[in-house]
C-alpha cells in the first residue's frame, strides 16, 4: 500500500538563537584611561615634569622652563542603519534586531581598536578620525622633543618576530621616562599568538604564559607584562573593521591612552509606520557611537611591525 507524503506542505523552522560570530571585545574601551564628554571636545592638562639640578650655597636656585599645555580629544561618530522590511520582522522567530546590534557592536570594537591602534595616515576626519599610536611612535614632535621612530622597531621581510625582537620592543620602553611596570599593557594581533606561543628563553622558559580563569583574575603575560589581543592591531590607511595590513606589537603604559567617550555604543530603531519608510513597510535600525582618542606622549608606547615578505 502506497503512502501518501506531504514534506513539500511542511515549512521549514530556524531556531531563534541565531549564531553570530564571536563579539569582539574592544582593548581600547576595557584598558584606556576612560575620560567622559559633555560635548565633543576635551582639553587634558599635559605636565612636562620638573627638572633638578644641584644648588651650591648661597646660590640662586635653578627656575624651571619646561613648557605644560595639553592634549585636545575630538569626539568622532561611527555608526551603520540598516534597512528591513516590516513582514521579515513579523514573521521571523529569530530576533532579527538583537542580532545585528551584536553584530554591530562586534564590527565596532574591531575599527575602534584599529583606529586607536593601527591607522597610518594623518587625521582627515572621518576615514582617519584619530592620530593613531602607530601614527604617533613614527611622528617626530619637536615640542614634546620626540624624535620620529624612536620607539619603533620592524622585523626583517619575511622573518617571524623573534625573542630578540619582543625583548628590544619592550627595551624602548622600559627605559622611557614614562614607564611604569604596573600600567604596563602588550597588545598583539592575534594571528600572532602561535608564535608567541613557542619563542622561548635562553632557559627553555616560554616568554608567554597563558593566565588562568580569565583576564579578570589572571590574564596571560608576555615577559609578566599582561597582554591582550586586538583584531585592530594591524595597519590601516583608514579606519577599518577589517585591517588587513601588518600585524602589530604594542607596548604602552594605559595611563597614556585617552578614551573619550561622549556617547554610545547606542541604537535606534525607525518603525515601518511613521516617516521614511512609511511608504515601503521597511524598519531602520541605527546603530552608532561617539568617542574620541589620543596617545597623550609618543614616547609612553613603543610598537613592532611585523614586515611580510616581498612578493616577487
Amino acid at each position: 500500500m502506497a503512502r501518501m507524503t506531504f514534506e513539500d506542505w511542511i515549512p521549514e523552522e530556524y531556531d531563534g538563537k541565531v549564531l553570530t560570530k564571536v563579539a569582539q571585545t574592544s582593548v581600547i574601551e576595557s584598558e584606556a584611561t576612560p575620560y567622559p564628554m559633555s560635548t565633543d571636545t576635551r582639553h587634558i592638562p599635559r605636565s612636562a615634569g620638573v627638572d633638578v639640578n644641584g644648588v651650591a650655597k648661597g646660590a640662586a636656585y635653578g627656575e624651571d622652563e619646561n613648557v605644560n599645555d595639553d592634549v585636545l580629544l575630538v569626539a568622532k561618530k561611527a555608526g551603520r542603519a540598516i534597512r528591513i522590511a516590516d513582514e521579515d520582522l513579523q514573521d521571523s522567530n529569530i530576533g532579527i534586531l538583537e542580532t545585528k546590534r551584536v553584530e554591530w557592536a562586534s564590527s565596532w570594537a574591531k575599527y575602534l581598536d584599529n583606529a586607536a591602534f593601527g591607522t597610518t595616515a594623518a587625521v582627515s576626519g572621518v576615514s582617519v578620525p584619530y592620530t593613531s599610536v602607530y601614527r604617533s611612535v613614527r611622528t617626530a614632535d619637536a615640542e614634546l622633543g620626540y624624535v620620529a621612530d624612536a620607539n619603533y622597531l620592524a622585523t626583517a621581510a619575511g622573518v617571524a618576530v623573534s625573542y630578540d625582537n619582543l625583548s628590544g620592543l619592550l627595551g624602548l620602553a622600559e627605559t622611557s621616562d614614562y614607564w611604569d611596570e604596573s600600567k604596563a599593557l602588550v597588545v598583539a594581533h592575534p594571528s600572532l599568538k602561535e608564535t608567541l606561543r613557542g619563542i622561548k628563553d635562553d632557559n627553555g622558559t616560554p616568554i608567554f604564559v597563558r593566565g588562568q580563569g580569565g583576564d579578570s583574575q589572571t590574564p596571560d603575560t608576555l615577559f609578566g607584562y599582561k597582554i591582550r589581543y586586538s583584531h585592530g592591531a594591524r595597519t590601516s590607511a583608514v579606519a577599518t573593521h577589517a585591517p588587513t595590513g601588518n600585524p602589530l606589537v604594542i607596548i604602552v603604559n594605559r595611563d597614556f591612552l585617552a578614551l573619550g567617550k561622549r556617547s554610545g555604543p547606542e541604537s535606534k530603531v525607525a518603525g515601518p509606520d511613521s516617516g521614511a519608510a512609511f511608504l515601503t513597510d521597511e524598519a531602520l535600525l541605527k546603530m552608532r557611537a561617539r568617542r574620541a582618542f589620543a596617545l597623550t606622549h609618543p614616547a609612553a608606547a613603543a610598537v613592532l611591525e611585523i614586515v611580510p615578505a616581498v612578493t616577487p
